[in-house]
């Protein structure tokens, strides 16, 4: 496993990170016990993977929990999060406390290495800053919490309007930022600020479901090629993606879309979900690779390098929080 610093924080972290979220929800949403997740968690961590995101609205801080009674605490790095807005009402300072203690109770822990405010959308953001980060900051200061994060909602705000004010605030620490091969945006706006500041990043939507679907990427190829956004030639083809599958270069596009994330200046830690043991290694192994080569990234940045909010499908309906 390849490590990194994660910003200012000096946190040692994995390149690869376990997200409990998402389409599986470490096999839960799949019909796995929590017997099989907790296990799925701990080869994770045999595979020197430390990072463990999880949150309440995902149903599996038991389950982390749970794995953290044969982990020693001290070998990962555990993100949680909570939400500040719910039906269309502010989440009092209050109410964000109680739900940081009780994510700690599940997770029989002390204290979390990130906490994240999770999905803040721009009109969100003074809130988040004004009124709730000082007291996450006292939280903090108890040692609940050692680093204070921010994650945006790309499904919403898909030029990282939040993020990008969020960079003028010593407050955050941490960022969990969604970027892949169809939605690059966070190249230009955001990472290299993260750089220069310090703030570590946290990547998802890496893959999500588009680059497991062939058939859907040529799909939104023709779509896109009608609306004059890309190139005509991406939609003709079956296949617009497939210059990058070739000795030397991808064995599969999921494995590129791993590979060009993973190496992307300003990137971490790459967060992906799975339910299975033999997806885990294969995620692991494609992190793990060199990065694509230089001619393939310079192509996509040229083809789709203006492109926004392709691919951001969301588990939950319509803009909802990962």
């Amino acid at each position: 496993m390849h490590h990194t610093t994660l910003g200012r924080t000096g946190l040692r972290v994995s390149v690869a990170g376990l997200g409990t979220g998402g389409f599986s929800r470490l096999g839960l949403k799949t019909g796995k016990s929590e017997a099989e997740s907790v296990r799925l968690i701990e080869e994770a961590v045999a595979l020197a993977i430390n990072v463990i995101d999880t949150a309440p609205s995902y149903g599996t801080e038991p389950v982390v929990g749970k794995a953290l009674r044969s982990i020693p605490r001290e070998q990962v790095v555990i993100a949680t999060k909570a939400q500040i807005g719910s039906a269309g009402a502010w989440v009092s300072p209050e109410r964000v406390v109680a739900s940081l203690d009780n994510s700690l109770r599940l997770m029989g822990t002390d204290h979390v290495e990130v906490f994240n405010l999770h999905g803040i959308e721009p009109e969100e953001y003074d809130y988040a800053l004004n009124t709730i980060a000082p007291a996450l900051a006292a939280e903090k200061a108890k040692g609940k919490i050692r680093h204070i994060g921010i994650t945006e909602n790309p499904i919403v705000d898909q030029h990282q309007a939040t993020l990008q004010r969020a960079l003028r605030d010593s407050v955050w620490e941490v960022f969990m930022v969604g970027f892949h091969m169809l939605h690059q945006g966070a190249r230009r706006t955001v990472f290299p600020a993260t750089r220069e500041n310090g703030i570590g990043t946290l990547l998802m939507y890496a893959v999500r479901r588009i680059f497991a679907d062939p058939p859907r990427i040529a799909r939104e190829m023709r779509a896109l090629a009608a609306k004059g956004l890309v190139e005509k030639w991406l939609g003709e083809t079956d296949d617009p993606l497939g210059f990058l599958i070739h000795e030397g270069g991808a064995a599969t596009l999921t494995e590129a879309a791993y590979r060009f994330v993973r190496h992307e200046p300003g990137v971490d830690v790459v967060l992906f979900g799975t339910g299975d043991a033999g997806h885990l290694r294969a995620n692991v192994a494609a992190l793990l690779k060199p990065p694509l080569p230089e001619a393939d990234r310079a192509k996509l940045a040229v083809l789709f390098g203006h492109l926004t909010g392709i691919g951001l499908d969301s588990h939950q309906g319509p803009g909802s929080r990962r």
